[in-house]
């Protein structure tokens, strides 16, 4: 079963799913990780129901990162802004499908980090304290 993920996760990174830029973003942010190199640039489309309409990425770095953005573009279409902020890294872990180290697993929510920190940015309102994600990766709004 682990082949079959390992499978997804490099079909993810060598063609990823809604990679490039958005006309007219509701809210952007990116985010770096340090130990790794990752980069994410994210955009999001509130559509006029208030969930997400349109997702989209650019960034280079490690196969985990980049192929988990892209599951997690597919995954958050359609949902409000409550589900997304809702959202753990037991449901990254489950969208990628095998056990990740502590450091693949940095790597692997980089892009929900991304995406919520951008959210909370939009909002005006600022990260619950020890969330998790937010002190490893630096990030910032656009």
């Amino acid at each position: 079963m682990d082949d079959m993920y390992r499978e997804l996760i490099l079909e993810h990174y060598r063609n990823p799913q809604n990679y490039g830029t958005l006309a007219e973003p509701t809210f952007e942010a990116e985010g770096q990780n340090p130990l790794c190199g990752d980069e994410l640039h994210v955009q999001v489309a509130i559509d006029d129901e208030g969930r997400v309409g349109e997702v989209r990425f650019t960034g280079q770095g490690c196969a985990i990162s980049q192929a988990s953005m892209s599951i997690l573009t597919d995954e958050l279409v359609g949902k409000t802004l409550d589900d997304v902020a809702a959202m753990t890294r037991e449901d990254i872990v489950e969208l990628i499908g095998i056990d990740l180290t502590p450091v693949r697993l940095k790597c692997a929510l980089l892009g929900l980090v991304v995406v919520k920190m951008g959210m909370h940015e939009h909002a005006g309102t600022t990260a619950p304290a020890g969330w998790e994600g937010v002190d490893e990766i630096s990030w910032g709004a656009g």
